[in-house]
């Protein structure tokens, strides 16, 4: 993402406020990609805007809500790295230590893949084997209800050598996060999502944040309904999916309200001590697999549009996209759904307007 959003490298200061004909038409246009819905919230410093498209429920054309939950994909991997760290500024986890110390039945062909390598994706973990095909929406329906324990996902990894040494390139990978949310477990007792309930949605207030149980299918309460096209079929509603094969890595629901909340007092110092929150913003010294350079931090990524650097992350899931970013020092940030019906490469069209429109210079008006 951040190769396609690159414009320039000189940071604007300060950033113009929100401009409210830009953004309504950043996320209006529901045919590019097809959509059935979207939802934008931009706030910071620099001012405030919401706005919708669409409707959250194509039965009951019920329009978008302020409070309507989705599915955040990706986005998961902040709280969970969050989490990750302040165990660490708690002394209770070392970046530094093996992840086989927490889990011995990693393959022991991984042993110097260490915890901190799971947080910035230099891990190296071969890819698991035994998934079945999701390569059509034929085949996401026919797989919609399958459970994945955590435990599972460990044993897909296969006992060989690592892609690459462990810390000298960098691959996103969702299985990272897989292992990172179990050595939080292994480490506390509890599950991933007890601890993102105790230590970010309760002290920060985010009351329509949490994470999904193994066998639970649903979206809690008032949501925004997701749909794939299928051939033959039509619009197909995706809402229920059950999301544990992307447990700790892409499982967590919340609104758009709360995503904004929980950037402010993430990047505000609230949740975590100042050096360990300066990782967060601070990319590897290594480059990606294809050459390119290193876009994550320990649980961020970060691109530059229109000369504005912002720090977050993009999530999927079947039916929805979603994205949490901001300026480090919250001039603007940026929290976002909306509902393509299929699941490819036409839903950074959606991405791309919504960044330029936020981080726009001023438009001067004759």
């Amino acid at each position: 993402m951040k190769s396609l959003l690159v414009a320039a490298v000189v940071a604007l200061s300060p950033l113009p406020p929100p401009q409210p004909e830009l953004l309504q038409a950043a996320i209006s246009d529901l045919e590019n990609p097809a959509a059935t819905s979207a939802q934008l919230r931009v706030s910071g410093s620099a001012g405030e805007w919401y706005g919708t498209a669409g409707v959250a429920d194509r039965r009951t054309r019920c329009a978008v809500r302020p409070d309507d939950r989705f599915r955040i994909g990706s986005v998961t991997k902040v709280f969970v790295a969050t989490v990750a760290l302040q165990l660490v500024a708690e002394g209770r986890l070392d970046l530094g230590t093996s992840v086989r110390q927490h889990l011995p039945a990693l393959p022991e062909t991984l042993r110097d893949v260490r915890v901190g390598h799971l947080l910035d994706h230099t891990s190296g973990i071969p890819y698991e084997v035994g998934f079945p095909d999701l390569g059509t929406p034929e085949k996401v329906l026919e797989h919609r209800w399958d459970r994945y324990a955590p435990d599972r996902r460990l044993k897909m990894i296969p006992a060989v050598e690592p892609m690459f040494t462990p810390g000298t390139k960098q691959q996103y990978r969702g299985i990272n996060y897989v292992l990172a949310a179990m050595v939080v477990e292994e480490v506390t007792g509890h599950g991933y999502g007890h601890e993102v309930e105790k230590r970010i949605a309760r002290p920060l207030g985010l009351t329509k944040t949490y994470v999904p149980g193994r066998y639970e299918t649903g979206i809690r309460g008032a949501h925004v309904h997701g749909y794939l096209d299928v051939p033959g079929r039509g619009l197909v509603d995706v809402s229920e999916f059950n999301t544990s094969k992307s447990y700790g890595e892409g499982d967590m629901i919340s609104t758009t309200g709360d995503l904004t909340r929980f950037a402010e007092g993430l990047f505000g110092g609230e949740l975590l001590p100042a050096p360990l929150l300066d990782k967060m913003f601070t990319l590897p010294d290594v480059s990606m697999v294809d050459g390119g350079e290193a876009a994550y931090s320990t649980g961020l990524q970060t691109f530059t549009v229109n000369g504005v650097e912002v720090w977050g992350k993009t999530g999927e899931q079947f039916g929805y996209n979603a994205g949490l970013f901001s300026t480090r020092g919250q001039q603007r940030r940026i929290a976002y759904s909306f509902t393509p019906v299929a699941r490819d490469a036409t839903q950074q069209q959606m991405t791309l307007r919504i960044a330029n429109a936020a981080t726009s210079p001023a438009v001067d008006r004759p």
